[in-house]
């Protein structure tokens, strides 16, 4: 790739991750769920821009990733988004991660590491569980995750937001299902 595509591209990539870590804000500000965004662009294109919808369709799976690639499939009529990209806010959970491989995404770019969510209480004990395998979380997809201003801007939809949900893990219930 010469200097001025890969610039370009670094370019798009940060627009559009600005945009993916916006709709985190907005989802929680919405109340619609946790402070993950997602986008989906086709040659540099939006299709889909949309974050965490857990709360507002009382879905466990929709989280930005997996609600984008719905949203994407829905508009463009097809299930294979191999001409497609996903930016999301935060670094993809297993299942968000299955999803974007099962969808055929060719590039992931994501703004914060999975830690920062996991430190103000979002339960990563499947993500632990699988980490490190060559079975589940092998890649087909080129992955980057930003740097600098942009990644520390990324880490702090966490802190700005934690106050906005209470978490309780289920292994701090001894792996019993905690019904209210």
């Amino acid at each position: 790739m010469a200097t001025g595509q890969h610039k370009d591209q670094q370019t798009r990539d940060s627009e559009l991750l600005e945009l993916a870590i916006d709709e985190a804000y907005q989802g929680v500000k919405e109340g619609d769920g946790y402070p993950f965004g997602a986008i989906i662009a086709r040659n540099g294109e939006i299709i889909v821009k949309t974050h965490n919808k857990v709360h507002r369709h009382t879905d466990p799976t929709a989280h930005a990733e997996v609600t984008a690639i719905r949203e994407a499939s829905q508009k463009l009529g097809k299930y294979d988004l191999s001409d497609c990209e996903i930016f999301a806010s935060c670094e993809p959970c297993p299942m968000c991660f299955g999803a974007i491989q099962v969808a055929k995404l060719k590039r992931l770019v994501y703004g914060s590491e999975a830690e920062a969510a996991v430190a103000i209480g979002f339960d990563d004990f499947i993500a632990d569980g699988v980490r490190g395998t060559s079975v589940w979380q092998k890649p087909s997809v080129s992955i980057f995750c930003a740097a600098g201003e942009q990644g520390k801007r990324a880490k702090e939809v966490f802190l700005k937001t934690a106050a906005n949900f209470k978490f309780e893990s289920y292994l701090e219930n001894g792996g019993e299902c905690v019904t209210e």
